[in-house]
């Protein structure tokens, strides 16, 4: 064997130098490669899950009961109606009494005349615009047994017979008037509401004003205002029918916004209503 100072150098360095390789480890997830559109896929997933998530959110609002849906859109639209009015009035009410009390009830022939005078005009557009039918569903509403137009124009021809002055409509009747007007032109769920509200109202506590009016002014004369040709509980009902009907085509936020309008409804025939003590 050779000693290592007999080896040339080109011996020494004639075969290439080993090393032994120690791998580091890596603070950073190994990959083969990098690729920028990984961070995208992330974010897309969490998009997808949030999507997801909203879907279901929508879904569960979607399956929300409202109080009536189960009978029916006149259901949930009388429903929203009798929360308006006040405990005292109805065991559905949910407004607390006035603070401010109501003026006394003395009605007047005056007044009476004011209010009847207001609600004919109010009724008078209302069955123009069903006429019209600006909307296809308006037409349904036609010739329901309900009208009162007639009716009202019969009992104010009556009045001055008897000697009065049938006064010109005043504010509370306009205003109604010209607002349900211009609604029903680009507002169909909107004028519904008040259509339902105004013949149903006077169905129901209408006729129980109208028959304590006559007993303290008119003798106990019923007028024909308070008045329908056939079994009234069963107009009402073919009414019902047809709103029902008209509103299964209704999206849920079309049929909110219809009910929504009820307090607007309640505001304007309360204003008219009011003039019976003018």
């Amino acid at each position: 064997m050779a000693s290592i100072h007999s080896i040339s150098q080109s011996q020494l360095f004639s075969k290439k130098p080993q090393f032994i390789s120690t791998q580091k480890t890596s603070i950073f997830p190994i990959t083969t490669s990098f690729n920028p559109s990984n961070r995208f896929v992330l974010k897309s997933k969490k998009m997808v899950v949030a999507a997801a998530g909203t879907t279901a959110a929508a879904e569960e609002k979607s399956k929300k009961r409202y109080p009536g849906e189960g009978k029916g859109f006149v259901e949930e639209m009388r429903f929203v109606a009798m929360k308006l009015h006040t405990k005292d009035q109805s065991k559905e009410g949910e407004k607390e009494a006035q603070e401010k009390p109501l003026p006394k009830w003395e009605p007047t022939i005056d007044g009476y005349l004011k209010f009847l005078v207001d609600s004919k005009l109010v009724y008078d557009t209302l069955e123009k615009i069903v006429d019209k039918a600006d909307f296809p569903e308006y037409a349904e509403f036609r010739n329901t047994g309900l009208e009162r137009a007639e009716s009202l124009e019969k009992d104010l021809a009556w009045f001055k017979e008897q000697g009065h002055s049938i006064p010109e409509p005043s504010s509370p009747g306009l205003n109604y008037s010209a607002y349900v007007e211009e609604l029903s032109k680009k507002d169909p769920q909107a004028f519904i509401c008040h259509f339902y509200n105004t013949y149903f109202a006077h169905s129901a506590g209408g006729r129980m004003i109208g028959k304590k009016v006559a007993k303290e002014v008119l003798n106990g004369k019923e007028l024909e205002f308070y008045k329908w040709d056939g079994d009234l509980s069963q107009l009402l009902q073919n009414v019902r029918d047809k709103l029902n009907v008209v509103a299964e085509n209704w999206t849920r936020e079309e049929k909110n916004h219809c009910l929504e309008e009820t307090e607007k409804s309640f505001k304007f025939s309360g204003e008219i209503l009011r003039l019976i003590l003018s």
